[in-house]
């Protein structure tokens, strides 16, 4: 009989061409399938919380996969990272029942999306955030992304390959915040669309530098052409995803760039509940 594990795992997006396995690219889901059926000594397949995009990085993606063969979590931990490069790493291994499923029994999704404001951009981390060379308004983008909160309808934040049915999305909690020489834009949603967190970070760029009016204007538009352009893929993070019963794999996971361990005062990120 087999039994079904999960992982909480952290990569470094920039080397990879997404998440899902795609034919002419390197991918993470290769990658842990790989190393995960050297473990198991059988063909492993993996179901994953979401699909991030190529350069886009994670501290807190969860998967899950079937196995006919009995592993210690230790095993699974040591061995399969003993066979994954570098830039991805398995931190959390829960065994789980066979009703779990790591997309659809999850509650909520954050992604955080950090801006690095220096004059140059730095050679160790420049991949790691988005660079600026000039301050950002904290307190006002903060201000301007409160009107995402609550059920919206996200066209003007969609890519224009979204294959979702729906634009709606339900936004539980967002917030732009100042830690150091960081503004991070943290937000909480029951889902999001294709590229939305990106396209969101791009409006505010647009908006610190006067070429877009205000967040409202672009959300009630419903239209992809009134929003800024879409920020890159290198300040983007897959922090957390939320489990009603499974609070090992739900741990908010700070990027290293900005802090490290659970919420605090000093990185001005807030735990949510629901």
């Amino acid at each position: 009989m087999k039994s079904r594990v999960a992982l909480g795992i952290e990569y470094r997006g920039t080397d990879f061409c997404g998440f899902q396995y795609q034919q002419n690219g390197r991918s993470i889901q290769t990658e842990l399938e790989t190393a995960l059926s050297r473990i198991a000594n059988e063909e492993i397949q993996i179901k994953f919380a979401g699909r991030t995009d190529s350069g886009v990085h994670a501290t807190n993606q969860v998967i899950s996969f079937d196995c006919s063969n009995s592993r210690s979590s230790l095993a699974w931990l040591d061995g399969t990272n003993t066979y994954l490069p570098q830039d991805i790493a398995v931190h959390t291994v829960q065994k789980v029942d066979t009703s779990f499923d790591p997309r659809r029994s999850c509650a909520w999704r954050r992604y955080m999306y950090i801006f690095g404001e220096s004059k140059w951009i730095p050679a160790i981390g420049r991949e790691l955030a988005t660079w600026i060379p000039y301050p950002l308004d904290a307190g006002r983008l903060n201000s301007e992304v409160q009107v995402l909160v609550g059920e919206h309808d996200f066209t003007s934040f969609r890519s224009a390959h979204c294959q979702s049915k729906s634009p709606f999305r339900l936004v539980h909690s967002v917030a732009v915040i100042r830690y150091r020489d960081f503004v991070v834009m943290d937000i909480v949603a029951n889902a999001f669309l294709q590229k939305m967190v990106r396209n969101i970070a791009g409006t505010l760029l647009a908006i610190s530098n006067r070429k877009v009016k205000d967040l409202e204007s672009v959300l009630h538009a419903r239209d992809r052409k009134f929003a800024g352009a879409t920020a890159p893929p290198d300040g983007l993070y897959l922090a957390q995803i939320f489990y009603e019963n499974f609070e090992n794999l739900s741990q908010l996971r700070l990027p290293l760039i900005i802090g490290q361990g659970l919420p605090n005062e000093s990185n001005g990120v807030k735990p949510y509940t629901t």
